[in-house]
């Protein structure tokens, strides 16, 4: 399932416990993110599902559920 592929990704690069990423969960408040952060997170989501993620749709992102909708629907 993506979800659980995101997760892993976002918890190896953000060094987080699985347990604190949800859908809801907000990138750059609830895992004290930066936006360099979520370059590298896009960059790995890219390579990890063979997509290209234009840079003007990573503003869309604030929830991990966004990210998962996006690859859902891209894929």
């Amino acid at each position: 399932m993506i979800f659980e592929r995101v997760r892993e990704i976002i918890c190896s690069q953000l060094d987080l416990d699985e347990d604190r990423v949800t859908m809801d969960s907000n990138i750059l408040e609830d895992f004290d993110a930066d936006s360099l952060d979520l370059v590298d997170l896009v960059m790995s989501f890219e390579d990890e599902f063979g997509i290209e993620v234009p840079d003007d749709q990573t503003e869309n992102f604030h929830t991990v559920g966004d990210i998962v909708r996006y690859i859902e629907d891209n894929t």
